[in-house]
């Protein structure tokens, strides 16, 4: 019988984990309170809400992946991801402080895209578990 060498796990795999749940948590709350943070932020209710479900999709297959895909993997798409975030974030209080409206529809925009498209970069990318990781067990005589 053969067994699959899984990944350790470590404090790097611990803050992934972390960071889709936190994702999954913000979108319960962007679904529950879509109404007033729509308001809130100047975005459509219904723009919550897909916000929402694609922020639970992307937590989910982020925490799904998390000992089959590379760490440098995770590592390099969520620092890609969160440097979009705060600079998604910026753009919209630049927007704001100007006197602009559309200041949430960038970053709620954003916050319903790069989840999207995070999830498929993290299911494309080339699985841990190779060939030469499968491990066959030998029995002692």
């Amino acid at each position: 019988m053969a067994r699959i060498a899984a990944p350790p796990v470590t404090p790097r795999t611990v803050g992934i984990i972390a960071d889709g749940a936190f994702k999954v948590l913000l979108a319960a709350v962007y679904a529950v309170g879509s109404a007033p943070l729509g308001q809130l932020l100047g975005v459509p209710a219904w723009l919550m809400v897909v916000s929402g479900v694609t922020l639970l999709i992307g937590g989910g297959i982020e925490i799904g992946y998390v000992r089959s895909r590379p760490l440098r993997t995770y590592t390099r798409l969520m620092v890609a991801y969160d440097s979009g975030w705060v600079l998604t974030a910026l753009a919209g209080v630049l927007m704001a402080w100007r006197g602009g409206t559309a200041g949430g529809e960038v970053w709620i925009g954003y916050q319903t895209a790069a989840p999207v498209v995070f999830a498929a970069l993290l299911a494309a990318a080339t699985s841990t578990q190779t060939a030469s990781e499968h491990e066959i067990p030998v029995r002692n005589r």
